[in-house]
């Protein structure tokens, strides 16, 4: 039982630390505990009290620094300890973020905790990138979708690719790259055209940001070109690509 403690699972935007909420910034400052993860900024912890603990938990493909369960446990008892514990999490907590898990721990402990949304980097970056994921005469839909994608039966595979390859305008993989060619077969195969543009846009918003460009049918060669571009990174799919070449607007530089 929680003894006046709370959580509050912050998002912390797709990387430009200007991109966090203002709810975002005050929670920070009043922080005795921050628990953040490898996609949130760390100029960020600068908004948190000198004396605040602070705790990484970051995550690479295949790689853990702390498993899931351990974070959910984390958060339960410094919580119970009386503490304010933010849980700064890169983009939207709710968005491939974990953040439902951690808050369904949190209530089935009867720990306090407030969910504060943050920008997700599926429409940031593509932004950033000079890409609006929908425009008047490109695109109406737009899809977020996991490039983890696992196995599953075989029908409801096939229905849902073609959902996504006929259904959707504009597609944003989440750290897909690994399943890029996975992905565009799929998507070819279940009656997206293979000229459709696509965008991978690596670290978006951020001083490292690189883009690559090309068609379903071209990406992979094009990706070849771009050593610098590897995960965490945004795969967008759709005519609303063909937007970058009016209007690029961000420059890395601008940020260094």
């Amino acid at each position: 039982m929680s003894k006046g403690g709370k959580v509050y699972l912050v998002g912390a935007g797709p990387g430009d630390p200007k991109l966090i909420t203002l709810k975002g910034v005050e929670a920070l400052r009043q922080a005795d505990v921050v628990v953040y993860d490898r996609l949130a900024n760390p100029a960020l912890l600068e908004h948190a009290p000198v004396q605040a603990e602070r705790i990484y938990c970051g995550k690479l493909p295949d790689q853990h620094t702390m498993r899931q369960e351990a974070i959910n446990q984390l958060l339960v008892e410094k919580a119970a300890l009386g503490h304010t514990v933010v849980r700064l999490k890169g983009g939207d907590p709710c968005v491939f973020g974990r953040g439902g898990e951690e808050a369904e721990h949190l209530a089935k402990h009867n720990i306090p905790f407030e969910i504060v949304p943050g920008v997700t980097a599926g429409i940031a970056a593509p932004a950033y990138a000079g890409i609006p994921v929908t425009h008047r005469e490109h695109g109406s839909s737009f899809a977020v979708v996991t490039g983890h994608l696992r196995e599953e039966r075989p029908d409801l595979a096939v229905e849902k690719w073609q959902a996504l390859a006929q259904g959707i305008d504009t597609i944003a993989f989440y750290m897909g790259i690994g399943n890029l060619s996975m992905i565009r077969e799929q998507l070819i195969a279940h009656g997206r055209d293979a000229n459709t543009p696509v965008a991978i846009i690596t670290w978006g918003t951020t001083e490292r940001q690189a883009v690559a460009t090309g068609t379903l049918a071209t990406i992979e060669d094009r990706l070849a070109e771009h050593p610098e571009i590897a995960n965490p990174a945004i795969i967008l799919v759709g005519d609303v690509v063909q937007m970058r070449d009016k209007i690029n607007w961000f420059d890395p530089q601008m940020l260094q």
